[in-house]
């Protein structure tokens, strides 16, 4: 059978559109198999569909293709078969305006073949058909991710409880059915919760769980024969097997710490692998700052910074002589990122030092990690500072990442440069850009619109799309500057002066 195209909708067992009493389907022919699920459906008159089925399909036939001699030689011996090596989930055959009834020879070879045949009566249109599965599948779907957002919801709650690492383990073996443990680095169980698999089942967990733990974690597996990937290819971070009937996953923790997480239930049902994804990402910001020490450093930093202390009397506890960059990031979907997408953020970036505040997510880098582009995210970067000049930084990051958006760019850094405005002293720059811009300080949106459009070399809706309003308000608040200051923004020399001007408010 060829490999089928499993599309990314949940399937719909047979067994509940049988149950549809608006269709009246009946089946007539082949296994009562409750495990049966249907992914699609096809209709065809074709006498050989094989080459237009994915695999999967309730497949739909009038019989408008069957010849009159069918019932005395092979036809429908051959046509169920290659239904069959297609991967045909069952047939569906209607009864009108072609036959009467459905043939009995058909009916004889889909019991040779296993395939389900059901009976569609006159008044069910295959459209209906169809359109049931569809709202079947919806409902699927829609039950899943309820199932999801519960799970994420309970996983979350439970890592903020004074036992994190088993509060965590025993809401996932709860939300999966099973059992959940967590490897140390050494092999060894550190944490377990739920119903525990039998002997054999446990045993293979633990192997599993050392294919995928760092070589440098702990020991190598003992599996017979090895499975562990040649030298020259990626190590993996999650595996998964069966062993008697029960469903095995392991999961690596973190970035080579060689924590592992390990689940076993008696399936896996659609949202799962979801699931334990969620908890393996709580369960490695748990589990990673453990090993250096360095998550008891930053909750104390962070501590010392809400009880008042300065930034520069902080910034040793997160590492002595650090230069940092601030940067903000956007998803390029619409919605706001969840915690879960904050967290995976700051770990591509190589921080923990992560706060998601609506739209935007802020994150502090030490500066040797120069952020790169990332896939689904705009970034805008602050230059090197020291901590004392974090606050600045933050401006820097924040402006940079509208500029990026409104030029569509997926990462664009702050980049300071000697200058003119280096002659003057800052003191005085700011005091005349105190006088010149003080007529717009009772409006605070006038500033920042007009120095993004002034960046943005006037163009009213990259500047809209920076600033996320419409084209016609960004008109009219540039108009409103020009009123203010009482001056012509067409100037370039009066450009040039408030440009000045606002980069040192």
């Amino acid at each position: 059978m060829p490999d089928s195209t499993v599309p990314p909708t949940p399937p719909v067992p047979l067994s509940a559109l049988l149950a549809r009493e608006d269709l009246a389907l009946r089946r007539i022919a082949g296994p009562d198999d409750p495990g049966t699920v249907v992914h699609w459906v096809h209709t065809s008159e074709m006498a050989d569909p094989y080459p237009y089925l994915l695999g999967g399909e309730l497949l739909l036939t009038a019989g408008v293709h069957i010849p009159e001699a069918a019932g005395t030689g092979t036809y429908f011996d051959d046509y169920v078969s290659r239904i069959v090596a297609a991967g045909g989930a069952a047939l569906g055959f209607g009864v009108a305006p072609v036959h009467d009834t459905v043939p009995r020879a058909l009916v004889a070879a889909c019991e040779r073949y296993g395939l389900p045949l059901l009976e569609v009566p006159p008044q069910t249109t295959f459209s209906g058909v169809a359109r049931a599965v569809w709202q079947l599948m919806a409902q699927a779907r829609l039950s899943e991710l309820r199932r999801v957002t519960e799970a994420q919801q309970s996983l979350t709650s439970a890592a903020s409880r004074p036992d994190p690492v088993p509060s965590v383990l025993r809401q996932l073996a709860q939300r999966l059915g099973g059992w959940a443990v967590l490897y140390g680095p050494e092999g060894a169980e550190i944490a377990r919760a739920g119903r525990e698999p039998g002997e054999e089942a446990g045993s293979a967990l633990s192997e599993l769980a050392g294919v995928v733990r760092p070589a440098d974690g702990g020991p190598a597996p003992t599996l017979n024969p090895p499975v562990l990937p040649p030298p020259d290819r990626p190590h993996p971070t999650s595996a998964t097997d069966t062993v008697s009937g029960t469903h095995l996953a392991a999961y690596a923790l973190g970035a080579g710490h060689g924590f592992v997480l390990g689940v076993a239930g008696p399936g896996r049902a659609p949202g799962d692998h979801t699931i334990v994804s969620v908890a393996a990402v709580l369960l490695s910001l748990l589990t990673g700052e453990q090993q250096s020490g360095t998550g008891a450093a930053r909750s104390s930093a962070l501590v010392r910074l809400l009880l008042g202390a300065a930034p520069e009397d902080v910034a040793p506890l997160l590492g002595d002589g650090r230069r940092w960059v601030v940067v903000h990031a956007r998803p390029d979907g619409e919605g706001a990122p969840d915690a879960v997408a904050a967290s995976a953020l700051g770990a591509a970036l190589g921080s923990a030092l992560v706060d998601p505040a609506g739209d935007v997510v802020r994150v502090l880098v030490p500066a040797d990690r120069a952020p790169d582009p990332l896939p689904g995210w705009t970034l805008g970067v602050s230059a090197a500072v020291t901590p004392k000049d974090w606050p600045a930084a933050d401006t820097q990051a924040a402006r940079a990442l509208a500029r990026a958006r409104a030029t569509r760019a997926p990462l664009l850094r702050h980049g300071p440069r000697p200058a003119l405005a280096d002659l003057v002293p800052t003191g005085e720059a700011a005091a005349h850009a105190r006088t010149l811009l003080a007529p717009l300080t009772a409006h605070p949106a006038l500033p920042e619109t007009l120095r993004t459009w002034l960046s943005l070399h006037g163009s009213w809706d990259r500047t809209a799309v920076a600033l996320s309003v419409h084209r016609n308000t960004v008109r009219q608040r540039i108009a409103r500057c020009a009123a203010l200051l009482e001056t012509d923004l067409d100037d370039p020399d009066v450009r040039m002066e408030l440009w000045f001007a606002l980069r040192h408010i």
